[in-house]
């Protein structure tokens, strides 16, 4: 394949993944890339048969892909620090008593939430409750029987 093909190549697959045309978990990226390492070899005028090209092509992006790709595409993909659990486990003060069953607004983290009492027993405002578990923008509020731990239970 003349020097050009590989280069049109490689940058077809590499628009097409970082542009989000389509989402291949970056496996286009280094296929991409190893398209156009083979171009520039071949522009570079070692003179390699067709063969040895598409070794050569299947080589760097096999190797390529085996050693960078999961590091890379762990690094650009990662979550934001300290939002790998969410808010489930934290610990809100509540502002009102909430019997079993029962709803109200809260400010917590800037914003007002609807908070539930999900547990048997009435949670007593003024206490700190943990939060079980978020549903959309609904915070579901765990009653100090089901804590797992005396240290749970005594920060109640």
């Amino acid at each position: 394949m003349p020097w050009w093909g590989w280069m049109i190549l490689g940058a077809f697959l590499l628009t097409s993944e970082l542009l989000m045309i389509v989402d291949a978990a970056f496996f286009l990226v280094f296929i991409g890339a190893a398209a156009i390492a083979t171009g520039a070899v071949v522009l570079s005028g070692l003179p390699l048969a067709i063969w040895v090209q598409w070794l050569l092509f299947s080589a760097l992006a096999l190797v390529s892909m085996v050693l960078f790709r999961k590091r890379l595409y762990d690094k650009l993909r990662a979550p934001g620090v300290g939002y790998e659990g969410g808010m489930n486990g934290e610990w809100l003060r509540l502002e009102q008593t909430l019997e079993p069953g029962a709803r109200a607004r809260q400010s917590y983290r800037g914003t007002d939430w609807t908070v539930v009492n999900r547990g048997a027993t009435a949670l007593a405002g003024g206490t700190e409750v943990r939060i079980d578990r978020v549903e959309g923008l609904t915070l579901i509020l765990a009653d100090s029987a089901s804590l797992t731990t005396q240290d749970d239970r005594n920060r109640v």
